[in-house]
């Protein structure tokens, strides 16, 4: 079996890192599991920043989140930029496209309506949480 590789864009991982039990979660925890994280430097620094933003203490302590942020980083294939995508309505979201593009992603997995908007992209699915458990959760039981 091929192991699939996988960029989650940043408000599903924290999503993830923040609901324990929620589907973000269970979409994370299966890449893990079963796949391949990809992330460029970029996109890992998008992550990081926001992740220990102070508006998130009220949910997780800041401790915790800089434990999922070091338990993630070594997990995570850090791919460099070499071929620049500029596809997407919001730039910002661009780097989610490189990523899946230079890591050779099979899916991109995010709730951002722009992104989903391109599925697919250059033969890679963008896909909800939600919808990536449905496409890969048969197959891992």
């Amino acid at each position: 079996m091929k192991i699939e590789r996988v960029v989650i864009d940043t408000n599903v991982l924290i999503s993830a890192a923040l609901l324990d039990d929620s589907v973000p979660a269970r979409a994370r925890n299966h890449a893990i599991r079963y796949g391949q994280l990809v992330a460029t430097e970029q996109t890992f620094a998008e992550l990081t920043g926001r992740l220990l933003e102070p508006k998130f203490d009220r949910y997780v302590s800041r401790a915790t989140r800089e434990t999922f942020l070091k338990r993630l980083q070594p997990i995570i294939e850090i791919v460099p930029v070499i071929q620049v995508v500029r596809a997407c309505r919001d730039p910002r979201d661009d780097m989610f496209l490189e990523a899946a593009v230079n890591g050779r992603a099979d899916v991109v997995v995010t709730g951002d309506k722009d992104l989903l908007a391109l599925h697919p992209f250059a033969g890679i699915a963008i896909v909800t949480p939600s919808n990536y458990l449905a496409m890969v959760e048969p197959e891992s039981e």
